[in-house]
């Protein structure tokens, strides 16, 4: 009966894994950690802390590529932005408690876990949980991320006023913008709809270039590209962008992306 039993639950797991996977279109996950640091706080533990034990247990449990990054002109103090790329909801779901039963994570890590109240090793971490477009179901690297050349990323955050726009913003991404994107050189990385997190509803993806100055020239493409003029002019998706905020960004040494 026990044997029976734990056969059962085995295939419930594996069936409501499926079902995510057929729902969402084999889609991945991603979460976007901010590490915020005081101001002049020091990097180095949290940075030894992301490179020596978070990443190598993360990527022990499926959770890779693990991008990390530092802001070229910090718009709400120092900090540190970490992107994890989940295979499932159900790898996201247990990934917490599975790091808190890894040996390895909790020795490589135990500076930084067991930093004293007189100095902690952070103020505070914001965290946002989001599910890739269909448009771009998995994350995407282009060759100088993946040689790891010379490399800048733009995040941009697009905020909507109601639910149904910011969903109407998603379909226009899907509908040719991620695609012309591509075409322009643009360098897309992910696209997100953020399900969890604060200041909703709203949608996040990171776009790459070697240098800014090409950066600069592919949006110019994109901005002068007839696509985009009937994209932007097409009547259904009027009004579906209330704010826009955007962040410059650098990878740091051990980042894989």
């Amino acid at each position: 009966m026990a044997v029976s039993t734990l056969a059962g639950l085995g295939t419930a797991r594996l069936t409501a894994s499926a079902a995510e996977r057929a729902g969402t279109g084999g889609r991945e996950y991603y979460e976007l950690r901010v590490y915020r640091l005081k101001s002049g706080a020091d990097h180095a533990l949290l940075d030894a802390y992301v490179e020596q034990a978070a990443i190598p247990a993360l990527n022990r449990l499926g959770v890779k590529p693990v991008g990390v990054f530092t802001e070229i002109d910090p718009k709400d103090g120092p900090a540190l932005y970490v992107l994890r790329t989940y295979p499932s909801l159900e790898v996201f779901a247990a990934a917490t408690v599975r790091l808190g039963a890894d040996p390895e994570y909790q020795k490589a890590g135990a500076e930084y876990l067991n930093s004293p109240k007189t100095k902690p090793a952070l103020e505070r971490i914001d965290s946002w949980l989001m599910l890739a477009f269909a448009g771009l179901p998995k994350l995407e690297l282009p060759a100088y991320c993946r040689e790891k050349q010379p490399r800048m990323f733009e995040i941009r955050t697009y905020e909507s006023y109601s639910e149904l726009k910011a969903l109407k913003k998603v379909e226009m991404f899907n509908a040719g913008e991620i695609d012309l994107m591509r075409e322009v050189g643009l360098g897309p990385i992910f696209y997100g709809q953020v399900l969890i997190g604060s200041s909703l509803p709203h949608l996040v993806y990171m776009v790459s270039a070697e240098n800014q100055e090409a950066h600069k020239k592919h949006w110019g493409a994109f901005g002068a590209h007839p696509t985009w003029d009937k994209l932007k002019n097409d009547p259904q998706y009027a009004d579906t962008v209330s704010k826009i905020v955007n962040r410059f960004l650098v990878p740091t040494a051990y980042s894989q992306i």
